[in-house]
Formats: structure tokens, C-alpha cells, sequence
């Protein structure tokens, strides 16, 4: 399992690196080192992924780009990365997250929310493949009313949602509420946010009834 499989991570500046699991299989009490930060940039997301999956990249002015995994090489543990998508170097733009998909899951879309509560899903087919490190496409129509991307994720109808608002609320929603739409439309609120208050984060969890059944 630890020869085939990676860990990918991406980075605010739209960095993106893959690293051969087995190279974390002997961890040290104090930590090793997992990837090299440039000045000026953080890490946003890690996921394991299997080799053969796609990564869809989404930055804050309301872009997204799909590649194949394969078109990152695997590199060591001290590697800074390469470019995933272009990130404007003006204004506050920057990565927002990072979705590692099987392109054979017919049941995943891509769930994209804003910051003023907007949000929808679209098919992962909506996404055309792209070489990495291009500027992308179109995720989001990002708008005064709509304000800045703050998350993408993959869900399927089985999933809830756990979105948290900057003044510390948290709602829970079910994903198939949700209708598919286009890629580039500015999708359906999906919670109302009073005077200042926006999105935070997003989580995506299992269904309530499927909790609910396996506590019986």
C-alpha cells in the first residue's frame, strides 16, 4: 500500500507536490519534514491519493483547473512542488482547496461555496482536463452579491455538509439539497447570513441518517 499510493499537497500560492507514501513510514518523535514552504506561502490541503486520480485546484476569484495526478512527478519530502494553477500575483486571490477525485465515481460532483453563502454542485464532467499549471476555468460567476471562493469539495447525495460561519455558527445541510448546476453559474443560498457575517469553512460529513443507522 505504501509504494503505491501518495500524498498531495497544494499551497496558497497554487504549488502542488506528490510525494510516495513510504517516504512518511518512519516517523520521528519530533516530526519530518513533509514539504518545502516558500516565503510567502502555506499549506492549505493534503489528501492520499491513489495514483490514478484527478485534482481539481480552485482559487479565490472563482477558478478552477482538473488534471491528471500523473502530470506531477513524485518528488521528496524536501521539495517545494511545481505550479498546480496560476495564481494572480495582484489583490488578495489565492488557493481555497483541492479535490482528489476517481474519474470512474459517477456518483462525486464538485461542490463550490462562497463566502456570502452561495453555493452549488456540478458534474465532474463540467470540468475539462487540462495540463497543470494553467489558469483554468470558470467555477464560480464571483460577484459583489456572491463574494470570494472559500471552498471546493467533492460529494455525493450521501454526504452532509458542516458549513461554519466567522461569528462561530454552524449549520448542518444535506448535499443532495443541492441541485446540479452549471459550472459557471452563481448557484442557490445555501444559509443566510446576517450584517458582516460569512463563510468560514466547509466540511463534508457523513449523512445524518447514515450516523443514525449505525447507531443502531
Amino acid at each position: 500500500f505504501i509504494n503505491n499510493n501518495y500524498i498531495m499537497f497544494c499551497t496558497k500560492r497554487g504549488q502542488i507536490k506528490k510525494t510516495l507514501l513510504e517516504a512518511y513510514s518512519r516517523p520521528r518523535q519530533g516530526g519530518i519534514n513533509a514539504i518545502e514552504i516558500n516565503e510567502g506561502d502555506a499549506l492549505i490541503e493534503a489528501k492520499l491519493t491513489n495514483g490514478k486520480n484527478e485534482i481539481i485546484l480552485a482559487v479565490r476569484s472563482g477558478r478552477a483547473i482538473r488534471f491528471n495526478e500523473k502530470d506531477v512527478r513524485p518528488m521528496g519530502r524536501g521539495a517545494a512542488g511545481v505550479r498546480g494553477i496560476q495564481v494572480s500575483q495582484s489583490g488578495d486571490d489565492a488557493l481555497v482547496g483541492m479535490v482528489c477525485v476517481d474519474p470512474s465515481d459517477s456518483a462525486a460532483t464538485v461542490l463550490v461555496i462562497s463566502e456570502k453563502g452561495m453555493g452549488k454542485r456540478s458534474a465532474l464532467e463540467d470540468y475539462p482536463t487540462q495540463g497543470r499549471g494553467g489558469k483554468g476555468v470558470k467555477t464560480m460567476q464571483v460577484t459583489a452579491k456572491t463574494g470570494h471562493l472559500v471552498a471546493i469539495k467533492s460529494v455525493t447525495d450521501d454526504d452532509d455538509l458542516m458549513v461554519t460561519t466567522t461569528n462561530g455558527v454552524t449549520i448542518r445541510t444535506a448535499a443532495s439539497e443541492l441541485r446540479v448546476m452549471g459550472r459557471a453559474t452563481q448557484g442557490v443560498k445555501v444559509i443566510r447570513l446576517d450584517g458582516n457575517n460569512e463563510i468560514a469553512d466547509v466540511t463534508v460529513v457523513a449523512s445524518a441518517i447514515e450516523e443514525d443507522e449505525a447507531v443502531e
